[in-house]
Parts: structure tokens; sequence; C-alpha cells
């Protein structure tokens, strides 16, 4: 597991493991805004340079998620699924869930309530 860190106690965090068949989980934990997601887009940039295109976004332990955090995520799952992957969402608090319907990503992504769907979705549909 790796952590990247700011420095400070409540800083957030970005981590990163590998799950099963292949799919990466990356974790968030705290605010995702301009202090996080340079390490957010560094760990996403690291996976997919090194060929991992099955990536899951863990935002259980996350409390927010602003446009830079956004974007970050549109360009992800672009690449991804340019390159046969996929990229799923889960763990989505109730405010992030209605940040991500506000803007419409909640019809571009698949939000996942949990990690073991979002899992089971990520590896069903690289077996099929």
């Amino acid at each position: 597991m790796t952590v990247q860190s700011g420095g400070r106690d409540r800083a957030p965090a970005v981590w990163k493991e590998p799950l099963q068949q292949g799919v990466w989980l990356v974790g968030v934990r705290g605010r995702l805004d301009h202090t996080s997601v340079p390490a957010l887009e560094s760990t996403l940039e690291q996976l997919m340079v090194a060929g991992n295109t099955r990536l899951v976004v863990d935002f259980s332990q996350a409390s927010y998620i602003n446009s830079g955090g956004l974007r970050l995520l549109v360009s992800v799952w672009r690449r991804v699924g340019r390159e046969g992957g996929g990229l799923q969402l889960c763990g989505l608090n109730s405010r992030l869930q209605e940040i991500f319907e506000m803007v419409g990503f909640d019809q571009l992504f698949e939000l996942r309530p949990a990690l073991a769907d979002a899992l089971d979705s990520l590896t069903v549909s690289s077996d099929g």
C-alpha cells in the first residue's frame, strides 16, 4: 500500500493497492481539492503508464471533491476506456453522490455503493 500525504495530520491521503485479476484500488481520504488532486493524479498516472487500466477509486473515506478532481476523473475515464479498461467509483457518501448528480456525472461514471460491487463489475466486464 502506498500513501501520499501533504504532511499534516489531517492532510488528505491517496493510496493504491492491487486487488485481483489486474484491478487496482486507489483510495482517497479527506477533501479532494487543489491540495490533494495532484497526489491522486500522480497515483493514477503511475498506474496507467504501467499499463494498469482497470481501476477502482474508493471514496468511502472522502468528504469532498472539487472541479479539478472531477476533471481528473473524466480524463482518466476517457484514457482507460480508449485502452480497453474501465474506471469504477465506489463508496460515495450522500454529499459526494449529490455533487456527481448535480453535474450529471452519475450518468457518465459507474457509481458503486461498495468496493465489492465495483470489483465484481470490473472482473465480470473483463471476462466477457
